[in-house]
């Protein structure tokens, strides 16, 4: 292990150290506390890089920007890719990042943490509970109301979806807070959404028609993702001839990831690209995304099109696509034929 390796092992266990029982007990306020006008600045902590989780973000902020139109939005991040993400949210005001190597850039790190300091809020909101960079940052902002992620969380078990990632926070945060607009709290949770322009969907269209100019619809496929969570060619190669048995009239294009990597050995077309705004243009102009359980798979779903998330090691209550019809499916209790029947039932709708 290299010397900032283990540097960087015992920064984490400095943080844990520090946020200690931070925000454990919760710090719920009553609702007729907060009012409508007083919610003009807000901080989001989620101090994470992965695309997926930070588009699982965009539910809580559309929840807020409903309530609060008039709201600046700061994200307290990590990495570059935030900006992209949320270019067209007009309240995201400030997007705060986090160096994915703080050791290597320290100075930048110590600054982020004073900005977070210095700056006042009205309301805070942790996302990650078990967070420890996130409870931090909650305990060390200046800000009237506070939520680390964990208040009234008994209140949760009468929603049979409340622990997915993307859903939690929204349900937190209608249980503390007497939301002006969002009164209904069973009222649906905002889908995925990275916002894609016109000219975005117009060129993600011109893109399509490069590959296919049959008339015919297409579905989008992604065959990638990290460690154990990515299916052997071989499954995917049997996945793919029951598709293209059960759905002739559709075109099958296979969504590349950053590595360029094709788990069906590039025998259909496939398309590449280092643009995730790109990538999910193209997706929405399909009729239907399915992916291993990835950042590409909640890309999918916030194309705005039915999304299929294939699921075997991971939790899927936690993370499985949701919204325009989208679902998920466990392959260790699926099975291809089994699987073929929900698609088909999806495209049917």
């Amino acid at each position: 292990m290299s010397f900032l390796k283990k540097v960087n092992v015992v920064r984490r266990k400095i943080m844990r150290g520090l946020a200690g029982n931070i925000g454990k007990a919760g710090s719920a306020v009553s609702a007729d506390k907060i009012k409508t006008a007083e919610i003009k600045t807000i901080l989001i902590n989620r101090p994470n890089h992965r695309l997926g989780n930070l588009l699982m973000l965009t539910p809580i902020i559309q929840e807020l920007s409903k309530n609060y139109p008039n709201c600046k939005i700061d994200l307290f991040i990590r990495g570059g890719l935030a900006p992209i993400l949320f270019k067209n949210y007009q309240n995201v005001n400030d997007i705060i990042p986090l160096p994915k190597k703080p050791f290597k850039e320290l100075v930048k790190y110590i600054k982020v943490w004073t900005k977070i300091k210095n700056k006042k809020y009205d309301l805070v909101i942790n996302i990650d509970a078990v967070s420890s960079s996130g409870r931090i940052a909650t305990k060390v902002a200046r800000a009237k109301y506070k939520f680390f992620g964990n208040e009234n969380e008994a209140a949760l078990q009468k929603y049979s979806d409340a622990r997915h990632m993307a859903k939690k926070p929204v349900y937190l945060l209608r249980e503390n807070i007497l939301l002006p607009v969002s009164s209904n709290s069973f009222s649906p949770i905002p889908s995925l959404n990275i916002q894609l322009t016109d000219v975005e969907l117009s060129h993600g269209k011109e893109v399509l028609l490069k590959y296919f100019d049959n008339g015919k619809p297409s579905i989008s496929l992604f065959t990638y993702a990290t460690g154990a969570k990515c299916y052997s060619k071989e499954w995917w190669q049997n996945f793919y001839e029951a598709l293209s048995k059960s759905f002739p009239q559709y075109n099958f294009l296979e969504i590349l990831p950053a590595e360029n990597i094709s788990q069906l050995n590039f025998s259909i077309p496939s398309f590449h690209s280092m643009d995730v705004r790109e990538i999910c243009s193209v997706i929405a102009n399909t009729t239907l995304f399915i992916g291993a359980d990835s950042g590409m798979m909640h890309l999918g779903a916030a194309a705005g099109i039915p999304a299929i998330g294939l699921f075997s090691i991971t939790d899927m209550k936690m993370y499985e696509p949701y919204g325009n019809g989208s679902c998920g499916i466990n392959t260790n209790e699926t099975d291809t034929t089994a699987s073929m029947k929900i698609i088909a039932n999806l495209l049917s709708q």
